[in-house]
């Protein structure tokens, strides 16, 4: 099964930077540095929602344990 076959919602850059609260280029910046997949290479970034929540879940878990 692809990507594709799921039909799973994707997200803008600056969509995934506004959940963030992070400036569009630190989104692309991550992309490059492997930690977000961007599903439409060659075209304009988007992001499918489940690895965008993933991302969240695990930079809230790294805040929670620096406390």
């Amino acid at each position: 099964m692809t990507f594709m076959d799921t039909q799973e919602r994707l997200m803008t850059r600056a969509e995934v930077a506004e959940l963030f609260r992070v400036n569009p280029r630190t989104v692309m910046r991550w992309e490059r540095a492997g930690r977000l997949g961007n599903v439409n290479p060659g075209g304009r970034a988007r992001y499918a929602e489940s690895q965008v929540w993933a991302l969240l879940a695990g930079r809230r878990a790294d805040r929670e344990e620096e406390l």
